[in-house]
C-alpha cells in the first residue's frame, strides 16, 4: 500500500469519527425503550416542578462576579505551578519579576473593579 497524502489521512480520521458518532447515536436509539408519558416529557429542574414561563431576567452584575472569578482562577492556575518551582535552579529574579508584573496587572484590574463598586454585594 502506498503512502497517503496528509490531507487524505485527516479526511479518513474525520470520516471515521463521524461514522462512529452516527453509529453510537443510532445504536442507542435502537436499543433504548420508548415509552413517553406526560411526566417523562415534562422539564426537570433540580427536583422541583417547573412553575411559570421559562423566561427570566438576570441582573447583569452577576456576569461581572463570574468574570472576576475567572480572572482569579486563572491567577491561581499560573501562580501555584510557579510557586512550586521558584527555588529550582534557573528560576531566579527574572521569573520573580515576571510574576510581579503579572500580579501587578491583576491588582490594577482588582483596584479598578473596587473603585467602580463592582465588589459590593447589594
Amino acid at each position: 500500500m502506498g503512502q497517503l497524502p496528509p490531507y487524505a489521512v485527516v479526511g479518513i480520521v474525520v470520516l471515521t469519527g463521524i461514522a462512529l458518532f452516527l453509529a453510537g447515536t443510532q445504536g442507542t436509539r435502537l436499543l433504548r425503550p420508548a415509552a413517553p408519558t406526560a411526566a417523562k416529557l415534562m422539564t426537570y429542574e433540580c427536583g422541583v416542578d417547573p412553575v411559570g414561563e421559562g423566561w427570566a431576567q438576570t441582573n447583569v452584575r452577576y456576569y461581572l462576579y463570574a468574570y472576576l472569578y475567572v480572572v482569579f482562577a486563572v491567577d491561581a492556575m499560573y501562580l501555584l505551578p510557579w510557586a512550586t518551582v521558584i527555588r529550582l535552579p534557573g528560576f531566579g529574579w527574572r521569573t520573580l519579576a515576571e510574576m510581579g508584573v503579572f500580579l501587578g496587572v491583576l491588582a490594577v484590574g482588582l483596584a479598578h473593579a473596587w473603585r467602580r463598586g463592582l465588589l459590593r454585594w447589594v
